[in-house]
């Protein structure tokens, strides 16, 4: 009779043993396939406000009932970081567990303004392309669309679409071309220097009309409204593998340390929506935000792992009066810098931001 917790045996039955994998590889992917995610969130107060705690998310919107509803909501709404982590998370076993990089997020649309703890989330996601890597021959590059819905009515909630390098089954020939392509490293830090302009300046404030006259300012003048937020959080245990897991986020990359040994990284590392969260948490410190509309363009450019801290940077691109009354639409662009000053994170960003009473 085997003793199955002898050492030796075991050691020889772990070799011998057939591994139930999880996840898929690029090659189980069909354009126009949608796939229908299993896990699903009921989304709570409790795990918005856990989510938006540790990332410095402090919009009393999101924590107190008198300001949600002086603001126009029924009741205190889960945190649109929150949601997005949700979704994403839920897409996380069937699409992405396998491993593979962040590529980037684009089109990211808030369908519905305000939405209440206690919603059932569904998720399903459409695969819209996938392609060759020349570069990585251990690796294909495909690019999903994914839906949160409202799972009672239907009603999608959130939407974007994102793109990951996912590990192939049968590596292919590589032709080499693309791993060192560029420019050198002084000749990109001299072009970057001599991009910028003369003069970086800072609104007076937070709101609107802030925003609208900094670039006014700006405008005719060599000059860019940007400016860097003071406050700063080191990645912890909470941070790392808490937070993607109570969102569903099963990828080894954030809890799984044996894994991640022999990774690029070297150890487990922050989910990507973590290190977003942390730097528009710091963002939306210094504005007087209403609620948030889209963003784009969103790159994840290097590792963030524990004890690194992650910093804020804005840059104001556009401030549109619309149609709101009390709120006008500006449009930033946000980079998240670690403690070495290296850009891990980029995107633009929409929102409606309140006008002075």
């Amino acid at each position: 009779m085997t003793d199955w917790t002898d050492p030796d045996a075991f050691a020889a039955a772990l070799e011998r043993a057939e591994t139930k994998e999880k996840g898929n590889c690029f090659e189980d992917f069909a354009e126009g396939e949608t796939v229908e995610h299993d896990p699903g969130l009921v989304l709570s107060r409790r795990g918005s406000e856990l989510w938006a705690g540790q990332t410095l998310n402090y919009d009393p919107t999101y924590w107190r009932p008198s300001v949600a509803e002086a603001r126009g909501y029924d009741a205190v709404p889960v945190h649109p970081d929150y949601l997005l982590a949700c979704v994403m998370g839920a897409s996380v076993g069937d699409l992405s567990e396998k491993g593979g990089y962040f590529l980037g997020r684009d089109d990211l649309r808030y369908h519905r303004p305000g939405v209440a703890p206690g919603t059932e989330l569904r998720v399903e996601s459409v695969v819209e392309s996938k392609a060759e890597s020349s570069s990585r021959p251990a690796y294909g590059i495909v690019t999903w669309e994914t839906t949160g819905y409202d799972a009672a009515t239907g009603d999608p909630l959130l939407s974007y679409t994102r793109t990951n390098m996912i590990p192939r089954r049968e590596p292919i020939a590589a032709d080499g071309e693309g791993a060192n392509a560029g420019d050198s490293e002084d000749e990109e830090a001299e072009r970057a220097d001599a991009d910028l302009p003369d003069e970086l300046l800072a609104p007076e404030g937070g709101h609107f009309e802030d925003f609208r006259e900094a670039l006014a300012r700006a405008d005719g003048r060599d000059a860019a409204v940007a400016y860097r937020h003071e406050r700063g959080r080191t990645i912890d245990d909470t941070t790392v593998a808490q937070l993607p897991l109570a969102t569903l986020n099963t990828a080894k990359q954030h809890h799984n340390a044996d894994a991640m040994a022999d990774s690029p990284s070297g150890e487990i590392v922050a989910y990507g929506d973590v290190t977003r969260s942390i730097a528009l948490g710091h963002a939306r410190s210094d504005e007087q935000t209403l609620r948030e509309v889209s963003c784009d363009d969103e790159r994840f450019h290097d590792f963030v792992t524990v004890g690194d801290t992650v910093y804020g940077f804005t840059h104001v691109l556009d401030a549109n009066d619309g149609d709101a009354r009390n709120a006008g639409e500006v449009t930033f662009e946000h980079v998240a810098f670690n403690q070495r000053d290296e850009p891990v994170y980029s995107g633009t960003r929409t929102a409606l931001v309140r006008k002075r009473a």
